[in-house]
């Protein structure tokens, strides 16, 4: 039935972001029209946490190396937070050209197996 998901992350400079994506990244993307890029992401999990209030949703990338990712992106001038340990894993953020933070990190729990629709 579902066989995949959109996300949207809004943005000050979209163009500078979009291009982050592209050429930082390295995902590749389609136009979809004057310049709009959709991007393919890698395969994504969902978690869900409890709350006071509803509406905040929270965008990370895993990795199984948070060290040599991260200097990977710092050798490509991309600003990083240094490494605060969680239980559920290691954890960063990456700053986006547009201002945004994106965390990246390595986790410690188990992974679901991805379905090919």
């Amino acid at each position: 039935m579902i066989n995949g998901a959109h996300i949207v992350l809004y943005t000050r400079d979209p163009e500078a972001d979009r291009a982050f994506f592209r050429d930082v990244l390295q995902f590749p993307s389609v136009d979809a029209g004057h310049g709009w890029l959709i991007f393919a992401l890698p395969p994504a999990e969902a978690a869900f946490h409890d709350t006071e209030g509803n509406d905040k949703h929270e965008l990370y990338f895993m990795c199984d190396d948070i060290a040599g990712t991260l200097r990977d992106l710092k050798k490509k001038k991309v600003p990083v937070s240094s490494v605060n340990e969680q239980r559920w894993g290691s954890l960063a953020t990456l700053t986006l050209p547009g201002g945004g933070k994106v965390g990246i990190y390595q986790p410690k729990h188990p992974k679901p197996k991805h379905s090919n629709p």
